[in-house]
């Protein structure tokens, strides 16, 4: 019996020893991820080990393997909640940066402070004087009295009447604008609407447009310039060889029933002459649309509307950043969760200069900071606005308003400076993103490489059972035999 018994402890001190040697094992195997233990305890091999040692193997494993994961898994998922964490955080002050660029780039930009409106007054004859007026961003402020006294228009030339449809005589009719002639073939059978078409579908036509009239006398046909001006004037001949019926009928058309004429106007008295009504060039960057002859005054003055908007949107823009960074900062006591950029050094940097930037003075302006144009700061950190304060000073001096914003030591300048550098591709949130998105990757490869080296270390456990298995069954089938030996012994000795 004692030599069965010894059987006994040698198998539990054996099953001791493979047990410890696996957790000797563990402690130099890095760890992988739970799911390799779950993939392989569910295969036939695993599930089968432990019939010859009596041991639950598979929970054994299990336990081994998550034992040796634990830490290096907790390591890596805890620095990839940060690292994303963090590129959230930094991609949304972005965000919240570029809108407020945006409104910098309007605040900032010439064309803000160029912008001007033009108008005729009124006068005897029309509510909108002699026309009306448009500006360009070069125009210049200023009044000015203006005389129109001849209105721009086009020749017109009208034939006699002639039967409908009656046939004027075969020959060629030369028409000039200009330098340019377009001479019209007229066949012995041609009506005036025949040599109407075909004067409007010519190829070469220099300008004149061609129509029949059909009024209580017969046909007539009326010649019209396409373009107002004495230099859009036309003539018109009849070719050599012509017919004295279409001889006739050029000689008609070439005596104007209303000869083209320039519009004639003075400007502060400076006499001006305009092929249209369309006038450019007399005043830069002003453009004047004539309807009327008259008397009228043209004022010119800088546009404050487009100021005002982007004043309003670089507040809103503002406030928009500062409640996203307020909450990207924040901290509730009560339930102790931080915004994700907490104490974030590039944050607090930001924050710090942009509002040393917003209470700063200009130097040399006469309104000197934000507050005195109205825009003041709440305890929050947000922009209030005060649209009096700001179109009071818009009124009597918007130059003084474009200087405080837009100057080379401008609020806005400032600004738009600082922006630019932290949130440039090359600037330091794009750069702290990337080097994050750098660490998310390695992590990634980290977390392959522990569950390939779980993979195996699994493997090593399952082997490692899979011998004591073997040798567990021939030990118990020892046992048995020795058992057997010992009963028949024991049965011819009594």
């Amino acid at each position: 019996m004692s030599s069965i018994s010894s059987v006994g402890s040698s198998t539990s001190a054996l099953s001791s020893a493979i047990t410890g040697a696996s957790s000797t094992s563990t402690g130099s195997t890095s760890s992988t991820g739970s799911s390799s233990v779950a993939n392989i305890s569910g295969t036939g091999i695993l599930s089968s080990l432990g019939l010859g040692s009596g041991l639950d193997v598979s929970s054994i494993i299990t336990a081994l393997v998550n034992a040796a994961e634990a830490a290096p898994q907790q390591q890596i998922t805890n620095q990839t909640n940060s690292d994303n964490a963090q590129i959230a955080g930094l991609t949304a002050l972005s965000t919240a940066l570029t809108g407020l660029q945006t409104a910098l780039t309007e605040l900032t930009s010439s064309s803000t402070y160029q912008t001007y409106t033009a108008s005729f007054s009124a006068n005897s004859t029309s509510a909108s004087g002699v026309g009306t007026a448009s500006t360009l961003p070069d125009a210049s402020p200023g009044t000015y009295a203006v005389d129109v006294t001849q209105l721009a228009t086009a020749q017109t030339s009208v034939s006699s009447a002639y039967g409908s449809g009656a046939a004027v005589g075969a020959g060629t009719l030369d028409i000039t604008v200009g330098a340019n002639t377009m001479d019209v073939s007229v066949s012995s059978s041609d009506s005036l609407q025949t040599i109407a078409s075909n004067i409007n579908s010519a190829s070469n036509n220099p300008g004149v447009t061609a129509s029949v009239v059909e009024g209580t006398n017969g046909d007539q046909l009326v010649l019209t310039s396409t373009q107002t001006g004495t230099a859009n004037a036309f003539s018109v001949s009849a070719g050599s060889g012509s017919s004295s019926g279409l001889s006739t009928l050029a000689s008609q058309l070439n005596s104007p029933s209303s000869a083209a004429t320039n519009a004639e106007l003075t400007i502060a008295g400076i006499p001006v002459t305009s092929a249209t009504n369309t006038v450019t060039g007399a005043l830069t960057g002003v453009t004047m649309n004539l309807t009327s002859t008259g008397n009228s005054t043209l004022t010119i003055a800088q546009s404050t509307a487009p100021i005002s908007s982007a004043v309003n949107d670089f507040v809103t823009a503002y406030n928009e950043y500062n409640s996203e960074v307020s909450q990207l900062a924040s901290y509730n006591s009560s339930t102790g969760q931080a915004g994700v950029l907490l104490g974030d050094p590039t944050l607090d940097a930001i924050q710090n200069q942009i509002s040393q930037v917003i209470s700063s003075t200009v130097s040399g302006n006469s309104i000197g900071n934000m507050a005195s144009l109205g825009i003041t700061r709440n305890s929050d950190g947000s922009l209030s606005l005060n649209s009096t304060t700001l179109a009071n000073a818009l009124s009597s001096n918007p130059s003084v308003v474009q200087n405080l914003f837009s100057s080379t030591n401008g609020v806005a300048t400032q600004l738009s400076s600082l922006v630019t550098n932290y949130n440039s591709s090359t600037g330091i949130i794009q750069t702290r993103i990337n080097d994050l998105n750098t660490s998310v990757s390695n992590l990634s490869s980290q977390q392959t490489a522990l569950n390939q080296r779980m993979a195996t270390y699994q493997e090593q456990l399952v082997q490692q059972y899979t011998n004591l298995d073997t040798m567990m069954t021939s030990l118990n089938n020892t046992s048995s035999y020795l058992t057997e030996l010992e009963k028949q012994s024991s049965s011819s000795s009594s």
